[in-house]
């Protein structure tokens, strides 16, 4: 017995330097592992994604590293995002803005080129230009507000108001185009129904939705506004009779700058703000706003709380 344990406590110390050996050899290469893992990272390569074998030691460590490189990559996306959109600003501007400016300046010239002009002629063409200035200052106040909307941090001033009333005002202003377009418009709500909202910001979001609806309408149709209220929730529906929108385009609808008629300058809407304006106004309000459109009909749905 004593024999055998002189022989074992060596053997037993080499077998345990040996894995000791192992051990130390299998933690150096994940740490290898891991330190090539941030090195990618580091040069970019920001989707690689450290992998080892499974232990106790590093895989915190790993899980931790690998959604810094998911977050660096979700703010390098975002970034590239914002980048394109600021290009695609850069780009959306300039064409909106020159168009009706060439045409104010194209008319203008004329008018000063041809003094001897027919006075029919000339006040055709002082209506041409009149009309497109007013296009033009449209636009550029969609601008301003957009970047005041994105810019500023927005509180609520919140007041009663008849909604009844303001529906009705904000439609008899639109008069003008739905004559031009033979369109019909009718109201379906109490009479004289009040709620809360920050009147000035919700009476944008129903110029822009009641804009879109005439804008997007087919001549001689009608456009329907109805007003409900359930289990404290307002219920604003505005719908109208037009070409069905593609679903990939009504999943955009309420993006910045994102225009359903995708040839610019055609006339047919502003910049393509005004309802990303509207969402959010609305989201400001604590409340929803869904598109939908099917059989030639486009709807949108508002949803608000009851303040």
């Amino acid at each position: 017995l004593f024999e055998f344990s002189i022989y074992t406590a060596p053997l037993l110390s080499i077998a345990l330097s040996v894995i000791s050996i192992f051990i130390i050899k299998d933690k150096v290469n994940k740490i290898e592992q891991i330190r090539n893992g941030i090195d990618k990272i580091k040069n970019g390569n920001i989707e690689h994604k450290i992998e080892i074998k499974k232990d106790l030691l590093f895989d915190d460590i790993v899980k931790d590293i690998n959604e810094i490189g998911k977050t660096i990559n979700i703010a390098v996306e975002e970034r590239l995002k914002s980048e394109r959109m600021k290009n695609e600003l850069i780009t959306n501007v300039s064409h909106d803005l020159k168009t009706p400016l060439t045409s104010v300046i194209g008319y203008l010239t004329l008018l000063e080129d041809e003094p001897q002009i027919s006075e029919e002629l000339r006040q055709k063409y002082l209506q041409i230009a009149l009309t497109k200035s007013e296009h033009l200052e449209d636009l550029i106040n969609e601008f301003f507000e957009i970047t005041r909307f994105n810019l500023s941090n927005l509180t609520l001033e919140v007041s009663s108001v008849n909604l009844t009333r303001m529906l009705e005002q904000i439609t008899y202003e639109f008069k003008p185009l739905l004559t031009e377009k033979q369109l019909s418009f009718r109201l379906q709500m109490p009479k004289d129904y009040m709620m809360k909202c920050d009147v000035g910001k919700m009476q944008r979001v129903f110029d822009n939705l009641f804009r879109n609806a005439v804008n997007y309408s087919f001549p001689g149709g009608e456009i329907v506004v109805t007003v409900t209220e359930k289990e404290n929730r307002i219920h604003i529906a505005c719908e109208n009779q037009g070409n069905t929108i593609p679903k990939e385009k009504l999943a955009r609808i309420f993006e910045q700058f994102y225009r359903l008629d995708t040839a610019r300058g055609t006339g047919t809407g502003g910049a393509g703000l005004g309802l990303a304006i509207a969402k959010e106004i609305v989201e400001l309000h604590h409340g929803t706003i869904q598109a939908y459109s099917e059989d030639e009909r486009i709807r949108f749905e508002i949803e608000l709380p009851v303040l």
